[in-house]
């Protein structure tokens, strides 16, 4: 099989960007990896545009990536809209590596923008609504809410302003993962202090505050058992990929040892399992999967960037990618296994919930973080010889789990 290579990556700063387009976000990040791979946009052969609500929001529903790509110079080759909720991004990464693979180009790029702060609050949280099945709403909210069943809320945990159903989805995420195992509030705001640490060094996180544990619990309810820190914000942001075969990487003008190899990277969609059955969630048959064709195991991974949209999204995915046994995420959380320096490294980046969640753009912010870390080139978050990387990107919710699920996995030359 071709091998695939992250040649070069670019993203913009994540967060509030009221005086810049979607294709202003799109020509930055994207110049961003051109230049960082070495390769002018006229040798590209192949793009992949990512997104989600640009059409909600910004009313351009059609051709989103011929719209920006082409106002920046690429013109002739062909062009793909894609989207698959949070996911999309990563989604783009698939298919670019799947081009080179299948010998339709030797350059190809992915690139994911989302342009999602607004001043009509209603419709940006609006723009969440249909990530699930839209036809049996009630349902869906039934289904998924009695997971959290059995946990009283304590009085003062639930918050008096709006926020998007998701955040009720996910606390029942929470609730029913403390019923089973006994994972403790503490221990989620463990997870949520360590990302915003990390934050702190990540000049292109949307926030850059350190947390304590005490102050994240004291922080503002949401619902219970999550408070404002531990939920990703709304953000704006894009961030693109240069993939290339061996080929195209002899073609490269800048330093082809800093290209990182791709491993794998795997997309599932989810079966029917009751919720007890965790060894057949969406990310652990890809994560399975992922290692057996990257030919790597759980104990080889030095760094991870996992999907965060809350403190506890990054629990049930170190379980699900092996790293620790089920059950096992939030105690591992406490003693620090998962911070810089610790036994494996869990979102240097800050994560979704400091670093920001442009949801089209999330899943190649990950990979501009893993590339980042394989080079070492993560100044003061530099996890110390890292050469095994995975993500984990998720989308989108069917049944009670993710509609679509990603494991990358990627290797230092």
């Amino acid at each position: 099989m071709t091998d695939v290579y992250i040649a070069g990556v670019g993203m913009t700063p994540f967060g509030r960007h009221m005086d810049k387009s979607y294709k202003d976000l799109t020509a930055e990040a994207v110049q961003g990896a051109l230049t960082d791979a070495g390769v002018d946009k006229d040798e590209v052969g192949e793009a992949f545009f990512a997104s989600c609500v640009i059409g909600f929001l910004q009313d351009q529903h059609m051709v989103p990536g011929q719209v920006a790509l082409r106002s920046m110079g690429f013109e002739g080759i062909p062009i793909f809209n894609v989207e698959g909720a949070c996911a999309s991004a990563t989604s783009g990464l698939y298919l670019a590596a799947q081009a080179i693979r299948a010998g339709s180009c030797d350059i190809a790029i992915a690139v994911g923008t989302e342009k999602m702060l607004t001043e009509d609050k209603a419709k940006m949280f609006a723009a969440f609504d249909s990530a699930w099945d839209v036809t049996t709403v009630e349902a869906n909210k039934e289904y998924l809410l009695k997971m959290g069943e059995g946990i009283t809320l304590p009085e003062g945990s639930l918050s008096p302003k709006p926020y998007s159903m998701f955040m009720d989805v996910y606390a029942a995420f929470c609730r029913q993962h403390m019923k089973t195992f006994g994972t403790t509030q503490e221990q989620i705001a463990a997870v949520c202090a360590k990302n915003h640490t990390h934050s702190v060094h990540n000049p292109l996180a949307q926030y850059q505050n350190p947390y304590t544990v005490e102050e994240v619990m004291a922080a503002p309810p949401i619902t219970y058992p999550l408070t404002l820190p531990m939920c990703a914000p709304i953000s704006d942001g894009s961030a693109a990929a240069v993939l290339c075969s061996a080929e195209g990487l002899k073609r490269l003008r800048g330093d082809a040892s800093r290209a990182v190899k791709l491993l794998s990277c795997v997309f599932r969609s989810g079966i029917n399992r009751t919720a007890e059955e965790y060894e057949k969630h969406i990310t652990a048959l890809a994560a399975a999967e992922a290692y057996e064709k990257a030919g790597v195991s759980p104990e080889d991974v030095s760094v991870v960037e996992v999907h965060d949209a809350t403190a506890m999204g990054e629990i049930i995915q170190v379980e699900n990618l092996r790293l620790v046994p089920w059950g096992e995420g939030g105690p591992a959380a406490a003693r620090g296994d998962f911070t810089v320096g610790g036994r494996v490294p869990v979102n240097p980046s800050g994560g979704l919930e400091s670093k920001g969640h442009p949801i089209g753009a999330t899943g190649l912010g990950q990979i501009f973080e893993l590339v980042t870390q394989l080079r070492g080139e993560a100044g003061a978050r530099q996890v110390e010889g890292a050469r095994i990387a995975v993500q984990e990107n998720g989308g989108g919710l069917v049944g009670l789990e993710e509609a679509t699920a990603a494991v990358s996995i990627l290797a230092k030359q």
